[in-house]
């Protein structure tokens, strides 16, 4: 280390956090709304809840109210990771109540909301009070864009460089590019994308035939891509045909790039939808893997109806590859290998600049030409062959970044199902917890198949520790791991 230069600045961190917690107060208003609408008697411990947020972000806030200090990239890693961990304890504390969970599995409870994982370790939805219910929608809600972003779209007098932050926590390869020149507009810009999705497929879901409560909450999930549902069944419990499909366009919607939803909004044409690669290739494999489940659902004898096989075999590929997580069916029952597929293709994930976790299908799409392009050298040893996506070179140091983001996440993969082997799960069930929770999945096969409550104490938080590295695409929170992240270099 460098004598007199400072690697991490305390104050503005410790400034900027305690003003996102006040600021996240605000977003307990609504639930205590719902509580004395229903009067279910939960307002006084939302209002508690309340206090808990604002009260630490104003003993953090306080003393440092006054620096000013610019943030440099260091900061925003460690503003990012504090405030996903502290919210995620902070926002446990209605659980704590109702319904009457341990700490552990509170904020459990409370990290796969907000991380939008929907794993949850509540049984008994149907008879949670309203409020609480729709606490856990808004919690997915809430975490799908990312509050960072929508704390710099709103909170200007942060007086700091938003881009530090909104790097951080956006999801993608390519988090330098910005969809407008201020990076207070762009996040507005995609705030006002997600609000506009979430009001249409409120009204979609409501006309269709949901009370406008479970319409407003499934809309907060769907498009969040979070997977909670106010039903233990979740869309099994209206079995819809036309609520399914809803579902399923506004799944595929939250799980496509932004970037390309704020093109299609200015230039008032669905053209961009079809010419972008990343989104042409994704479709490619959605459809290709319906078609693949509707047959194995078919010819194994699961559905005698080929078209009844189609409606389950679409739903639940769209919701694992989406990680949303909704579910139709159980398709921990399914025969042979369908489960474990639809485990592995969550891997997969959403777009660049999506909602969904999981590796990105861009990184996918990007792996798999440089795979063709080294078999393509053996060949031919002295060709030049340039990596290209959407007609233009993609950068070299984005591929090495990309394989360096893909050994990270199958190490993590392996290194995390050990531990959770070692809290006491079988093998299938460690590894598709581990799944479900870094690609933010949320259902898994096995003990963990219908609800993460037989998960031992160690293992809820190994698994919190999961969400929080799948969410933050796992360099954000592991950079603050590594000893270089601490050392001065030249």
């Amino acid at each position: 280390m460098i004598p007199g230069r400072v690697l991490i600045q305390r104050k503005p961190i410790q400034r900027i956090l305690g003003v996102l917690l006040m600021a996240f107060s605000v977003t307990i208003v609504p639930p205590i709304g719902v509580s004395l609408w229903y009067g279910d008697g939960e307002a006084t411990h939302f209002l508690l809840s309340l206090g808990f947020l604002l009260v630490s972000g104003s003993i953090l806030w306080f003393p440092v109210r006054r620096d000013r200090h610019e943030l440099r990239t260091r900061d925003g890693f460690v503003i990012v990771t504090l405030f996903w961990t502290v919210l995620g304890m902070l926002s446990a504390v209605p659980f704590l109540f109702n319904p009457h969970l341990t700490f552990s599995a509170a904020v459990f409870e409370a990290v796969s909301g907000f991380t939008t994982t929907g794993a949850t370790v509540i049984s008994g939805l149907d008879k949670l009070p309203q409020s609480i219910l729709y606490y856990r929608q808004q919690l997915n809600w809430l975490g799908g864009m990312g509050v960072i972003v929508l704390a710099v779209a709103i909170l200007p007098m942060l007086g700091v460089g938003g881009m530090q932050l909104f790097r951080a926590e956006t999801p993608g390869p390519m988090k330098d590019e910005k969809l407008t020149p201020r990076i207070a507009h762009t996040a507005q810009t995609l705030w006002l994308i997600y609000l506009i999705l979430t009001v249409a497929g409120a009204i979609a879901f409501w006309l269709a035939g949901m009370s406008l409560f479970d319409a407003i909450g499934h809309s907060f999930s769907t498009i969040a891509t979070g997977g909670f549902s106010t039903h233990d069944a979740s869309f099994g419990y209206f079995d819809n045909l036309l609520i399914e499909t809803i579902a399923n366009v506004f799944m595929l919607l939250g799980a496509f790039n932004f970037a390309v939803h704020f093109a299609v909004w200015r230039e008032r044409t669905l053209l961009y939808y079809i010419r972008d690669s990343e989104i042409s290739f994704y479709l490619a494999i959605v459809a290709g893997l319906i078609v693949l489940a509707t047959l194995g659902l078919w010819l194994l004898g699961e559905y005698t109806n080929l078209l009844t096989a189609l409606r389950y075999a679409a739903f639940q590929v769209i919701s694992c590859i989406t990680n949303t997580g909704f579910a139709n069916t159980s398709f921990a029952e399914w025969p042979s290998f369908l489960p474990v597929m639809l485990i592995y293709i969550s891997f997969i994930g959403g777009c660049a600049g999506s909602t969904a976790g999981g590796m990105k299908v861009v990184r996918v799409l990007l792996m798999l030409k440089q795979a063709r392009r080294e078999v393509y050298h053996l060949i031919h040893p002295k060709s030049v062959l340039p990596v290209k996506m959407g007609g233009r070179v993609i950068d070299e140091s984005i591929i090495k970044a990309i394989w360096g983001f893909f050994f990270f996440y199958v190490f993590s993969t392996a290194t995390l199902t050990l531990l959770m082997m070692w809290a006491g799960l079988d093998v299938l069930s460690a590894y598709s917890a581990v799944a479900a929770c870094l690609n933010t999945l949320g259902p898994g096969l096995g003990e963990v198949a219908s609800s993460f409550a037989p998960v031992s104490t160690t293992g809820k938080w190994i698994l919190i520790f999961t969400m929080l590295l799948g969410r933050l695409e796992i360099f954000t929170l592991l950079v603050l791991l590594t000893p270089a992240f601490w050392t001065w270099t030249k």
